[in-house]
C-alpha cells in the first residue's frame, strides 16, 4: 500500500478538527445563531471572525489548526505533554516573579515608611 502524502494527511487532520468544532456544517461562511458572530473560512488551515474587544475596537481573530511534525524522539502524546508542561512551567515562573515583585514593592514601601517615621521623630 502506498504511503499517503504529508499534505493530504495534514489536510485530513485539520478537516477532522474543524468538523469537531463546527459539526458537518459547510463553514465557508457561517453565523452563530446565539452570538451573531460570523465565522469565515480563510484557507484550509484557518477560519476567522471579527469580535469587539473590551476597548470597543473591532478585532480579527484567527482560529487555526496546526499539525505538529512527526518526531522520531517522542510520541505525539509525549510531544503534547511536553508542550503542556513547558506552558505550565512558564506560568509558574511568571507567578513566582510576580510574587517576588509584589514582596519587594511591599518591603520597599515599608522601608520608605520607616525612614519617613525616623525623620519625623528626629
Amino acid at each position: 500500500m502506498a504511503k499517503v502524502t504529508k499534505n493530504i494527511v495534514d489536510k485530513d487532520l485539520r478537516d477532522r478538527v474543524f468538523t469537531l468544532l463546527w459539526g458537518d456544517k459547510d463553514v465557508s461562511e457561517m453565523t452563530d445563531a446565539t452570538t451573531g458572530i460570523q465565522i469565515n473560512k480563510i484557507n484550509d488551515r484557518q477560519y476567522g471572525c471579527i469580535l469587539t474587544d473590551l476597548n470597543n475596537v473591532h478585532r480579527y481573530v484567527r482560529i487555526g489548526a496546526i499539525v505538529a511534525e512527526e518526531r522520531d524522539d517522542m510520541t505525539a502524546e509525549e510531544l503534547m505533554q511536553s508542550e503542556i508542561d513547558a506552558y505550565q512551567a512558564k506560568q509558574n515562573e511568571k507567578a513566582e516573579k510576580a510574587k517576588a515583585k509584589a514582596e519587594k514593592i511591599a518591603a520597599d514601601k515599608a522601608k520608605r515608611e520607616q525612614e519617613r517615621m525616623e525623620k519625623e521623630n528626629a
